[in-house]
């Protein structure tokens, strides 16, 4: 009976909101186009939105019957599953799935679209080489006279930490949620940052480098560096992790009431801050790879 009352008064303020919109919109055309009117507007829209919010939430509880919150249920640690005779987590499922369809995408293009390179580019291969100038020129000056063959690593790291958060917005655990996942990025990033080292000061240069500017300091630098796969991989991690719960929260506390805000939420934790989070890992990368050449 109460679902029916409330049905009866967001009818009621949806209809209110039209008619005052109206009004209002009346008078903007007729000549009133003061910031009171604005004001007015935006309020009236937003007396709809309740409105029709209102009415469409309990639409769904009559439908489908009353869903009240109900409590996440969040592991730290991804669920295990059994995957060609294999007892994997599910995020080591989702990213191999990630990786052959950002390959079998890769050759698509490469075979059909960008079969063909013209010497002067336009369509797709105009906007494909303006993002590889991009990257190169971003990798190249965050690590001095060493872009040009960094450029395809951080371009690949970040449309796979991209994909991955997309992984979400189809109800799916992200890979980038799993501390062994964040762990094997950044023991890539640190083999790469002593790699480079070596390359351009050799062995002994990259040791007397650590040593800088006094030996007593060879130590704490040998532990700080031994330490960066471990922060980067727990920064990731945790900030990952951290937007997965607050979806989780959203969805769970909500019930039937969960329609349009968990997708604007969704516009922040699933695109926005995956976004951020990919953009920090690949400038952490570079900044500590030029601070081992330099």
């Amino acid at each position: 009976m109460l679902d029916y009352v409330l049905i009866a008064v967001a009818l009621a303020v949806t209809a209110a909101g039209f008619l005052w919109r109206w009004t209002v919109v009346a008078a903007i055309t007729a000549g009133g186009t003061g910031k009171k009117q604005k004001r007015l507007r935006t309020l009236s829209t937003m007396v709809v939105i309740i409105g029709l919010y209102l009415l469409a939430t309990r639409i769904i509880n009559i439908l489908f019957g009353p869903r009240e919150g109900e409590g996440p249920e969040i592991s730290i640690w991804p669920e295990r599953t059994e995957f060609l005779g294999m007892d994997l987590t599910t995020t080591v499922v989702y990213s191999w799935f990630i990786m052959a369809f950002l390959i079998a995408l890769a050759l698509i293009l490469r075979f059909t679209a960008l079969r063909r390179l013209d010497e002067r580019p336009h369509g797709l291969q105009n906007a494909v080489e303006l993002i590889i100038g991009k990257i190169m020129s971003y990798t190249d000056s965050q690590a001095h006279g060493s872009g040009e063959f960094l450029a395809s690593y951080i371009f690949t790291v970040a449309v796979f930490l991209v994909a991955c958060a997309a992984l979400e917005m189809f109800g799916l655990r992200t890979p980038a949620s799993d501390i062994m996942f964040t762990f094997a990025l950044a023991l890539i990033t640190f083999v790469l940052i002593n790699a480079y080292g070596v390359k351009k000061k050799g062995v002994g240069g990259r040791i007397k480098a650590l040593a800088s500017p006094t030996p007593v300091v060879f130590v704490i630098r040998l532990v700080t560096d031994m330490a960066i796969p471990v922060s980067m991989a727990s920064r990731l991690f945790g900030n990952m992790l951290g937007g997965m719960i607050v979806m989780d929260l959203v969805y769970s506390s909500l019930g039937n009431n969960a329609i349009g805000i968990p997708s604007l939420a969704g516009l922040y934790f699933n695109v926005f801050h995956p976004l951020i989070q990919a953009f920090i890992f690949v400038t952490l990368t570079l900044t500590f790879i030029n601070e081992a050449i330099e």
